[in-house]
Order: C-alpha cells, then sequence, then structure tokens
C-alpha cells in the first residue's frame, strides 16, 4: 500500500448539443489532488483555485467521500487522510467538476491500495455507477472526444477531434445544480424530436472527426438545453449570438457554461461574443489524455 498518491482529472464538457448522456469531451482544465494516508485520525482537505473557501474542509468533500467508499471497497482501512486539492475547473457551471472529483477520489484509492497501480475502466465502471450516467466519467477518464453507453454496464469508446477545432467555453458568474437541471426535464419527448436528436448526435461524430462545416447543424438539440432554458437565459442567449455568427455552439453539460466548436478564425471571434454576453471567455486545448496518476 502506498503512503501518498496525485492524480490530475480534465474538466469535461457533456452532450454538446444533441448527444444527451452520451457525448462528451475533455478540457484542460484540471483539478490537481493529492491523498496522503495519516496516523492522525479525520481527514482535513485544503483547497486552493476554485472552491476555495466555499467546499467543504472534512470528510463531506466529494473527494475524500467518494475516496473513503472505495478504500473500504477495496478492504482497506486507514486512520487519517489528508488532501490537497488545486483546482481550475469551475464548479456548478456545467463543466464536469463533480465528475472530475467523483474520478480523482476512486483513482486515488486504488493507487493507495494497489502501489500506484490504477485501472482505467474500473475507475471509469464506478464514475459511471456513481454518477448515473457514463458521459462526464468517461471523458474525464481517458480523454478526448468519448461516446459512452449503459446497459448493464457503461462502455466508452474514445474519437480523435479535427485538429482545425477548437473549444471555446463561455463561463457565467452563476451556478446551476446538475440536480435541479434534470428536474426540468420532461419524462417524455415527442418521437420526431427523439430521431432528431438520434440523427444529429451521428452527424456531430461526423462533424467533430471528418467535416467540420456541418457542425453549426450537427450541434442543434430539441431534448434538453429549451427545456432547461428558462434555469440559464443568459447561456441560452449566448448560444444563439453564436451560431448566429455561424460559430457552432451549445450549453455545456447541464449548464449554465457553454461551449463552442471554432474554427481558427472564430476563436477571437467567439471569445468577443461572448464576453459582450457578459461570460468569461477561455480558448482551451481539447485534453487528449484524461485520468493522470503520479
Amino acid at each position: 500500500m502506498l503512503n501518498t498518491a496525485t492524480v490530475s482529472v480534465p474538466a469535461t464538457s457533456a452532450n454538446l448539443g444533441p448527444g444527451f448522456d452520451s457525448l462528451g469531451v475533455a478540457l484542460e482544465f484540471r483539478d490537481v489532488v493529492t491523498a496522503t494516508i495519516s496516523d492522525v485520525a479525520g481527514v482535513r482537505v485544503e483547497v486552493s483555485g476554485e472552491g476555495a473557501g466555499a467546499l467543504p474542509n472534512n470528510e463531506s468533500h466529494l473527494v475524500a467521500a467518494v475516496m473513503l467508499k472505495a478504500l473500504e471497497k477495496l478492504g482497506i482501512e486507514i486512520v487519517g487522510l489528508d488532501l490537497t486539492c488545486n483546482n481550475s475547473i469551475p464548479q456548478g457551471k456545467g463543466l464536469g467538476s463533480s465528475a472530475a472529483a467523483i474520478v480523482a477520489g476512486l483513482a486515488l484509492a486504488q493507487a493507495i491500495a494497489l502501489d500506484g497501480h490504477v485501472d482505467l475502466d474500473w475507475v471509469f465502471a464506478q464514475a459511471a455507477d456513481y454518477e448515473g450516467h457514463p458521459d462526464n466519467a468517461a471523458a474525464c477518464v481517458y480523454g478526448g472526444l468519448t461516446v459512452a453507453w449503459a446497459n448493464e454496464v457503461s462502455h466508452s469508446r474514445s474519437l480523435e477531434i479535427l485538429p482545425s477545432i477548437h473549444a471555446v467555453i463561455g463561463v457565467p458568474s452563476g451556478k446551476l445544480l446538475t440536480e435541479k437541471a434534470r428536474g426540468l426535464l420532461p419524462e417524455s419527448v415527442p418521437h420526431a424530436d427523439a430521431a432528431f436528436n438520434a440523427a444529429h448526435s451521428a452527424l456531430l461524430i461526423v462533424g467533430l472527426t471528418q467535416d467540420a462545416s456541418v457542425l453549426v447543424e450537427a450541434t442543434d438539440d430539441r431534448l434538453h438545453q429549451n427545456y432547461r432554458a428558462q434555469a440559464y437565459p443568459d447561456s441560452i442567449a449566448a448560444v444563439a449570438a453564436l451560431r448566429a455568427e455561424n460559430i457552432s455552439a451549445c450549453i455545456s453539460g447541464a449548464g449554465p457554461a457553454v461551449l463552442a466548436f471554432a474554427t481558427e478564425d472564430q476563436v477571437s471571434v467567439s471569445q468577443d461574443i461572448l464576453v459582450n454576453q457578459g461570460f468569461s471567455a477561455h480558448s482551451l486545448a481539447f485534453a487528449t489524455t484524461g485520468l493522470q496518476i503520479s
């Protein structure tokens, strides 16, 4: 058993418009978390960066809670735990901060228990089960563009995004809990809307991996964004402003952040539009690797 381990986990954007609960990408906002087993009883969490002063500093911190549960499942008993979290992923914005914390906790537990060995497939399966949907977990663990699905267990495949496509993220000041966002969705949708999203999800894969010219059309959605619009009207307005300039844009995950897939000549325009809409704008690389362990 190791005494200490460090993991790095990327931000993620899920859904990508039509790919509800199935498509995701990893982004180069990263949280770096170090866990150290201690002989001093209790859990102590030090947070810097995003969430500092707001997140719990004890066993109720999500990374700690997940790690303790995973260690118990792995048959490891500890007296005390010290966590140091250096966070870059915005909290409660639809950029996968919860998935990153869950993946970090699981990976740290396995690294501690198995002398530094971490099974990415085990981490993904456990994280998808913990979250209840596999899209963010898949992108966080494996990196890149991921297609995830669940039968009795969760599965994922990774794809390479065209190098000509850049991610531009608009981050608003407000937050939206995923649970609240999911509560705004209807129990059923019209068959025509389901067929529309199935077709556009397939087209989105083509757009991100083969032909960027179809991305504006491919990122259209009828399953979730309009139903949640009341929770983030400013984000819907920002998406509309980007799309009016022929820039493919959608709500990131459950929102309220906005994601644009921009070509090289659209990056600065996308940032300007987002800033004018009251968002902080970030041009990010797609994270080609997900979970990293040291």
